[in-house]
C-alpha cells in the first residue's frame, strides 16, 4: 500500500488501500459513521478504527478524502472552488492529525453563485470520468440523495444544478400520508412511466398528483410498489422537466450506482436521449487517485 483514498459522506466512510501503479484497490473497508454523526475530534478516531492495521511505522501514508470531510461541519474546511472551474483545480486543504503515521488532505468542493449551489464529492467523480474521457464535452448526471447535472466543457465544470429528488422521495414516503401507500420496496415500470410523463410535461401538477397516489390506493387498491415507482417518476419527471437546458440536445453521462442510475436512464433514453453509465465509486476512486498524483511527491 502506497496510500489510502477516502469518500466520506453524510452517513456513511469508505476506505480503501491503494499501490501507486495500480488503480485496483488492495484492501477496502467502511462503516457508517459519516460526516452528520461525528464532532470534529471524532474524525481521525473513526478513519483509525478502519486504516489503523494498515499503516506503518516506519512512514506517513498519505490519505487523499473527499466528500462532506471537507465541510465546515467536517474534519478541515475546504473552502470551495468556485466554477466555471477544472473539478480539482483548487489546492487541496491539510487536516490536523495527532497519529504521525497519516498524512490527509482533503479535497475541495465546487460552488456556484448565480444561481447558489454546491457540491463536495461530485467533484471528484467528474475528475475521476475525465480522466477516463478526457475529451468529453456535455453534460454529466450524478444520481443521488441530492442530484447534480453539471455541464463539463473543456475540461471545465462550467456550471451545475442540484435538485433534493432523492431526499423528498424519502421524506414523502416514510414522512407523510403516503407512507400507508408506498411500499418500501419493489417496482413497476408502468407506474414509473406514467408518473415521468405527467410532470415531465406539466410539472406544475406535481403536488395533486402527489396526493393521487394515496387517493389511488383507497379508491382502487393500488398497490404499494406501483406506488413507490409512481413516486419516483413524479419526482424524476419535475427534475428532468427542470433540468432540460442541461440534457437537451447534449451528450449525457450518468455516474451512480446500477440502482440510482436505472430510472434516469429509463427517464433519459424516453426522451431520445442516448446516456452511458459509469459506475460512481470507480469514477471517486479515479479523481481520489488524479488528485494524488498532484501531492505524492511531497510526502517524506
Amino acid at each position: 500500500m502506497d496510500w489510502i483514498a477516502v469518500d466520506w459522506g453524510t452517513s456513511r466512510l469508505r476506505v480503501w488501500a491503494m499501490a501507486d501503479q495500480n488503480d485496483v484497490p488492495l484492501k477496502e473497508a467502511r462503516s457508517d459513521r459519516g460526516m452528520g454523526q461525528l464532532t470534529r475530534d471524532d474524525f481521525e478516531p473513526a478513519l483509525l478504527d478502519l486504516v489503523g492495521d494498515w499503516l506503518s511505522d516506519q512512514r506517513q501514508t498519505p490519505v487523499i478524502a473527499c466528500g462532506m470531510v471537507g465541510s465546515r461541519q467536517g474534519w478541515s474546511e475546504a473552502p470551495y472552488a468556485a466554477v466555471p472551474s477544472e473539478p480539482l483545480a483548487a489546492a487541496m486543504a491539510r487536516a490536523t492529525t495527532k497519529d504521525q503515521r497519516l498524512r490527509v488532505w482533503i479535497i475541495p468542493g465546487l460552488k456556484q453563485t448565480s444561481p447558489a449551489d454546491v457540491m463536495r464529492g461530485e467533484e471528484t467523480q467528474i475528475a475521476g470520468f475525465q480522466a477516463m474521457t478526457p475529451d468529453f464535452d456535455g453534460v454529466i448526471c450524478l444520481p443521488g440523495t441530492h442530484s447534480k447535472w453539471a455541464h463539463v466543457s473543456a475540461g471545465e465544470v462550467v456550471s451545475f444544478r442540484t435538485f433534493m429528488t432523492g431526499e423528498l422521495f424519502a421524506c414523502l414516503a416514510d414522512a407523510t400520508v403516503l407512507r400507508h401507500s408506498v411500499a418500501t420496496s419493489g417496482w413497476d415500470e408502468t407506474g414509473f412511466s406514467e408518473g415521468l410523463d405527467i410532470t415531465l410535461s406539466r410539472p406544475e401538477r406535481l403536488a395533486s398528483e402527489l396526493f393521487s397516489l394515496r387517493a389511488s390506493d383507497l379508491l382502487e387498491g393500488t398497490g404499494g410498489a406501483v406506488a413507490r415507482a409512481r413516486l419516483s417518476g413524479l419526482l424524476i419527471g419535475a427534475e428532468l422537466a427542470a433540468a432540460k437546458p442541461y440534457w437537451l440536445g447534449q451528450s449525457v453521462a450518468v455516474i451512480g450506482s446500477e440502482a440510482s442510475s436505472a430510472p434516469y436512464l429509463t427517464a433519459l433514453r424516453a426522451q431520445g436521449v442516448a446516456p452511458i453509465r459509469v459506475d460512481g465509486s470507480e469514477m471517486s476512486l479515479r479523481g481520489l487517485r488524479a488528485a494524488f498524483e498532484t501531492v505524492k511527491d511531497t510526502v517524506p
